[in-house]
């Protein structure tokens, strides 16, 4: 599929999201969020897709939605939907958001939800929305060029892609608070010292770096790894108890697939398995 703006590439089991308008800083427009929900989408139901890299050209990795956009994305400025939920519980009206329906957390969701890791290549400003979305990938690795910024509480709103669900859980409580409240900039090596980003790496070695851990796991056991994000994310809300059932329920499983059965042979034979998904 084509979608203005947006460039998506696969090549060895690993996709390639690349967020292409590089004269606005990766700003998107509401076609732009759209086009963004299906290719993602696109790259979680296709069985080739093993890995999911998002990046940006140009400067910026993303500085969220374009301002401009805003007042003629919304029919009623009022119905702004943070969440992602797509509708209210009792005596609630159903969260409207822009005009393709989809709520402005879709996108962050998705990436979560996504049976398959994802890596944010962040080669520059990582702002607003740009930053919710970073923060909803799997892994961060960052230019050292890279800046980071909560900026929402400077248009006198707050994060509407899941900054405030994020940052407390990668940055802890405090600092959380200190960048949505503050809007201020970050820089990567700081992004470093807090948890912020997984790795951060000179600016011409940005795309190196990511396609090295891209392509170990897109060689990984898929199904591993899918069983695994889902009982990471999980687990994080849920008591020791209960994760340790699903763990055993993983593993029971697991231990069936003709991936374990390769893995064994593997090791035995001394060689490199390879997985198949099975």
């Amino acid at each position: 599929m084509d979608h203005e703006h947006l460039v998506y590439t696969k090549d060895d089991g690993i996709a390639t999201l690349r967020i292409d308008r590089p004269q606005e800083l990766n700003a998107f427009t509401w076609d732009m969020y759209g086009g963004l929900i299906d290719i993602v989408a696109e790259a979680a139901a296709d069985d080739e897709v093993r890995v999911l890299v998002v990046t940006g050209t140009g400067r910026a990795f993303c500085v969220g939605a374009d301002v401009r956009s805003l007042e003629s994305g919304f029919e009623d400025k009022s119905k702004l939907a943070a969440g992602a939920a797509g509708a209210g519980g009792a005596g609630r009206k159903k969260n409207a958001g822009p005009r393709n329906g989809r709520p402005t957390g879709h996108l962050t969701v998705l990436l979560q939800k996504m049976n398959k890791p994802v890596i944010a290549a962040i080669n520059g400003i990582a702002a607003g929305g740009g930053l919710d979305a970073a923060l909803a990938c799997d892994i961060r690795i960052a230019s050292d060029k890279a800046t980071f910024s909560s900026v929402f509480v400077r248009r006198g709103i707050v994060p509407t892609m899941g900054g405030t669900y994020f940052l407390p859980r990668l940055v802890g409580l405090d600092k959380a608070c200190e960048l949505i409240w503050t809007g201020d900039l970050v820089d990567a090596s700081e992004a470093l010292r807090i948890g912020l980003v997984t790795k951060v790496v000179p600016h011409d070695d940005l795309e190196a770096a990511t396609e090295e851990l891209a392509v170990k796991l897109a060689k990984g056991p898929p199904l591993a790894i899918a069983r695994s994000k889902g009982m990471i994310y999980k687990g994080l809300e849920m008591e020791l108890e209960r994760a340790m059932e699903d763990i055993m329920e993983a593993w029971v499983a697991l231990s069936r697939t003709e991936d374990h059965r390769e893995a064994l042979s593997a090791f035995l034979e001394k060689r490199e398995p390879v997985f198949r998904g099975k």
